[in-house]
């Protein structure tokens, strides 16, 4: 009964001590739409991986910078770096509620940031887990 009963106390200790604000809220990864704008034919890579042609999707680290290459024949290849930012508010809410081990949470799984669509037109929120990101690959004529 006493390995039962400390069994279960341990399950429900990780489960509060491991389900932090950010955790709960938008997790550790985020789904993206990439678009190369006016270019269907443009390969699009991400951290060196093909992940389509013209358009993707994907589910990316929060706690990472994006890095999007678009490649086309006939064309010099443009690479766009998107940053991420602070879940400002997420961060709060989990250093009033969990205090300094929920904000260690929050970091280690990196769930405490976002990509950063405020200072950056070319990220478009649209909920808390997707995000449609554009590149602008004006430097290439072919179409």
């Amino acid at each position: 009964m006493k390995t039962f009963l400390f069994g279960v106390f341990s399950l429900l200790l990780i489960s509060v001590l491991f389900s932090r604000c950010g955790v709960m809220f938008g997790g550790s990864k985020y789904h993206a739409s990439i678009l190369a704008k006016d270019h269907p034919n443009a390969q699009i890579y991400v951290d060196g991986n093909k992940i389509g042609q013209g358009s993707a999707t994907g589910l990316f680290s929060r706690n990472r910078l994006l890095s999007v290459e678009l490649r086309q024949e006939g064309c010099e290849p443009k690479t766009q770096i998107f940053d991420k930012t602070l879940r400002t508010g997420n961060f709060i809410l989990s250093i009033i509620s969990w205090g300094l081990i929920g904000v260690a949470v929050d970091l280690g799984t990196g769930s405490a940031y976002k990509p950063d669509h405020k200072t950056n037109s070319a990220i478009q929120r649209l909920t808390v887990k997707d995000y449609s990101f554009t590149v602008d690959y004006s430097g290439c004529t072919v179409k």
